[in-house]
């Protein structure tokens, strides 16, 4: 876990054993060849954005990963209500907390899809208890909207409308890589992906959803005890348990 801003690139010290600066002096003269902070992690830079087709040659491999989604509850009913800088302000509340605890944990911001995240853990930082690390991050995240939910809500006008967060996890083998031939995608797809999208449509507000293969890895940080769901694309009912 990363608790302070790395000096150099975490996933090539890790990885290519090749310390990057990534701030100070020492940097300068990468950032005329475009080396700096990557976006989806400002610990690691832009050569592991850039991992596949420049260092493995290869554009996507199998890894064993943590996804975590996380999805903002009643965005969807505040856009038809509120100004768009209220939206702004909510949005910019919701990626900020979900990026603090993401990359506090070693993370990648993979993706922002409106009012929705995608992350990331055990690429290209290396975790052994990366599981642990995606549900320790999600209950950062949990933990820090709902310290401001209430201010926010009267500072954007959210009247009766409920705001909050919920967050499916899976771990498992995931695709990652770059797709798209025009446009190229730095991504993870696959079931596992799939899993913790659909675990995410199932919490509630202020709820984290994990499979059996978080609860698995992780212990006793998960609840004992789980409910079978039935996730949209599934044919079979999924255990899902509250973390």
């Amino acid at each position: 876990m990363t608790t302070q801003p790395a000096s150099v690139c975490l996933g090539c010290w890790q990885n290519l054993h090749v310390p990057i600066p990534l701030r100070g002096p020492l940097s300068a003269p990468f950032r005329l060849f475009g080396i700096r902070p990557s976006r989806m992690n400002p610990n690691t830079c832009t050569i592991c954005e850039m991992a596949f087709s420049k260092v493995m040659k290869a554009r996507s491999v199998t890894i064993d990963a943590t996804i975590m989604f996380a999805d903002l509850r009643g965005y969807t009913t505040l856009t038809q209500t509120i100004a768009p800088s209220g939206l702004t302000l909510l949005l910019d509340a919701f990626y900020d907390d979900c990026a603090a605890a993401i990359w506090r944990h070693d993370g990648l911001l993979n993706k922002t899809i409106g009012d929705a995240v995608l992350a990331i853990f055990n690429f290209p930082v290396k975790q052994q208890d990366h599981a642990a690390q995606a549900l320790l991050a999600a209950r950062a995240i949990q933990e820090s909207f709902r310290r401001r939910r209430d201010e926010l809500a009267r500072d954007i006008g959210a009247g009766d409308v409920q705001i909050g967060i919920g967050i499916g996890i899976d771990s498992g083998d995931t695709n990652f890589g770059e797709f798209g031939q025009t446009h190229r995608d730095l991504t993870a797809v696959g079931t596992v992906v799939n899993r913790a999208a659909r675990a995410q449509a199932a919490a509630k507000s202020g709820e984290i959803l994990v499979t059996a293969a978080v609860r698995d890895r992780t212990g006793a940080m998960v609840t004992a005890s789980g409910s079978d769901y039935a996730l949209k694309g599934f044919a079979e009912p999924t255990k899902l348990f509250s973390a």
